[in-house]
């Protein structure tokens, strides 16, 4: 158990260390103010399509899907699961307008995304990244739609704008290149480009984290009781809950890893982007990022490490 512990704090202490250095790095001005701005959209709109394209691409095989095709399905037993326990969740922490969606989305959706993509080729390998992005498919596209259009104002909502993105994109083209083989076609310097950016997610996302949680006072951020107990129900209670059911239903070791990854991450920023968009609250979705962020540091390779001894 040691041993798995080790080895999962390390790349988890690598990720905290950009997290520091984006929160130095707005705190002490470094950067110009609007970095978060920019560096969302490079993520959103480059590194993070890069690393999908790249996954894809290279394993998104017929032979493959036919392969892993149960982590969608036991994905979407997750959802089934996560979606109800928030709508009932949320009212307890805060019945207002503001923010029951914002505990609404946190109680649904961990990081996982920019952390679980980072998280997953860091400590189990980098062949792992493809069966764990098809485990989120389902998570992305509720993520996109009904997670997302939870954080806006009414009449603001459209489906359909909401579902193009880069993100919906880069799997569709990514697949799509796999699946017809044509990858090897593909010029060598487009290849090496892509895996270059895909390589810089990880680290660019932490840094943003840093940056957007540095915009706040830090001690305002720690006196928010209820925002504790949802990063234990986050980090703790839910994970531990899909993976007893989804150990009940004989699902594949890795598919109780991916569902840790997928869960047992930090709250991510969309509490803290969408709100500020059309005027919200961001100060409980701070909170939530950075305790979150902080506390998964040690939790996540405790959680790995007990997982892995008893599966």
């Amino acid at each position: 158990m040691l041993d798995s512990f080790k080895a999962t704090l390390s790349p988890m202490l690598v990720m905290f260390l950009c997290i520091v250095i984006g929160f130095i790095a707005n705190k002490k001005k470094l950067v110009p103010k609007d970095t978060a701005t920019a560096l969302s959209k490079l993520e959103n709109y480059f590194l993070v399509p890069a690393l999908i394209l790249n996954t894809f691409m290279s394993y998104c095989t017929v032979q493959s899907i036919t392969e892993y095709y149960d982590c969608i399905i036991f994905c979407i037993i997750t959802i089934a699961m996560a979606i109800p326990i928030a709508y009932l969740g949320a009212p307890i922490f805060d019945r207002s307008e503001a923010l029951r969606p914002i505990y609404r989305y946190a109680l649904t959706f961990g990081n996982f995304g920019f952390m679980g993509n980072a998280i997953v080729p860091a400590i189990m390998g980098e062949e792992f990244l493809y069966p764990y992005m098809l485990f989120t498919l389902p998570l992305n596209f509720i993520c996109y739609t009904w997670g997302v259009m939870g954080l806006m104002p009414k009449g603001n909502k459209n489906v359909l704008k909401t579902l193009v993105n880069p993100t919906v994109i880069s799997i569709a083209v990514g697949s799509a290149l796999g699946l017809l083989g044509v990858t090897k076609y593909v010029p060598g310097f487009i290849m090496t480009t892509i895996k270059n950016l895909a390589a810089c997610m990880g680290p660019v996302a932490m840094i943003l984290t840093g940056h957007v949680i540095g915009d706040y006072k830090i001690t305002g951020l720690l006196k928010m009781p209820k925002v504790y107990i949802a990063t234990f129900i986050r980090l703790f209670l839910l994970p531990a809950v899909y993976i007893a059911v989804l150990w009940l239903l004989k699902a594949d070791r890795n598919i109780m890893f991916f569902c840790l990854f997928a869960y047992a991450t930090p709250l991510g920023l969309n509490t803290i982007i969408y709100p500020a968009a059309y005027g919200g609250d961001t100060h409980t979705g701070a909170s939530m990022a950075m305790i979150s962020h902080t506390v998964c540091v040690i939790t996540i390779p405790i959680v790995y490490a007990i997982l892995n001894m008893l599966v």
